[in-house]
């Protein structure tokens, strides 16, 4: 009796992070959709990231009736939001506008391993020789992923880079704000950082905001947005800190790694996007490469994706 009382949690642990990891794949293919019938790219990532802001804001305040920081914390949190919010998001949203989403969730599958290559750089955790070889698996498979994308490394080589650097930027802005989340609760973070992140790809996003046509855009589409700021940013986030805090961080990453190929299955099933050998290649060595590496949890635990 005792053993299926010990199961029980766990389970329900399972369940609310296999929910977070599958909202967050199928944020690729909505992106994708959206932004390809009817929505600037920008534009698209301003109103997301200024509703989801908003949100944690409220959720922050109804629970702290505060957002105060140490000036040095709230000093470090600007310079992860311009990096792992501003920049991100227009890696990110561009990616998905020049190459596949397919693609784009591969190349997130690179993750884990640069995370653990930031917390490395960062004098936040140490790196044995495993890693360096799941890294060098890591970064093959996002080369093949990217040469099997089009017709030629050429085809759609900005896409690429941009799916690639909204990868390493959301790895930065990870290991950026781990420190903060031991002082500061996960609302009051996304809510300062989402915050600052979002003015500088307002200012960006004005000209895009201006000359965006909102009112032929269909009801589906503003509710794939609204999706897009609940699900993925908002809610996945309640029940990925949720299912840690039963399971802890380690199995938890174990789900997180799955994002990427549960992205790929998704854009394939309703986009119809083609799968290359090359990229199911890349993918796979991708996958070896998560194996092989022991990831850091320290940094790890904190993902919020885009």
């Amino acid at each position: 009796m005792g053993s299926f009382g010990v199961m029980r949690r766990p389970e329900l642990a399972d369940v609310m992070l296999l929910a977070t990891v599958s909202l967050w794949a199928l944020n690729f293919t909505v992106t994708k959709y959206v932004i390809s019938h009817g929505f600037e790219p920008i534009a698209y990532g301003v109103l997301r990231f200024g509703s989801a802001a908003l949100v944690f804001a409220a959720f922050a305040w109804w629970r702290e009736r505060t957002f105060a920081m140490r000036r040095r914390d709230l000093a470090v949190l600007a310079g992860a939001a311009l990096v792992g919010i501003f920049l991100n998001q227009l890696s990110f949203v561009y990616a998905i506008k020049l190459t596949t989403a397919t693609t784009v969730a591969l190349l997130f599958g690179t993750l884990p391993v640069m995370t653990g290559i930031f917390a490395y750089l960062m004098g936040i955790e140490r790196l044995n020789s495993r890693f360096w070889m799941a890294a060098a698996l890591a970064f093959g498979g996002a080369a093949m992923v990217a040469l099997g994308s089009g017709t030629g490394v050429s085809a759609q080589l900005w896409g690429d880079l941009l799916g690639f650097a909204a990868s390493a930027t959301w790895a930065w802005y990870t290991v950026a704000v781990s420190p903060l989340l031991q002082r500061y609760s996960t609302m009051r973070v996304s809510a300062v950082a989402f915050t600052i992140g979002t003015i500088p790809l307002l200012f960006v996003g004005l000209p895009q905001l201006a000359r965006q046509d909102y009112h032929d855009l269909p009801v589906t589409i503003w509710l794939l947005l609204a999706f897009a700021v609940v699900g993925p940013l908002v809610v996945a986030n309640l029940m990925w800190f949720g299912g840690i805090s039963r399971v802890g961080p380690s199995r938890a990453s174990v789900f997180a790694n799955a994002q990427p190929f549960l992205a790929a299955v998704f854009s394939l099933l309703i986009l119809n996007e083609p799968l290359g050998r090359l990229q199911v290649a890349g993918g796979f060595l991708i996958a070896c490469a998560i194996l092989v590496s022991r990831i850091p949890t320290r940094a790890t635990a904190e993902v919020v994706p885009t």
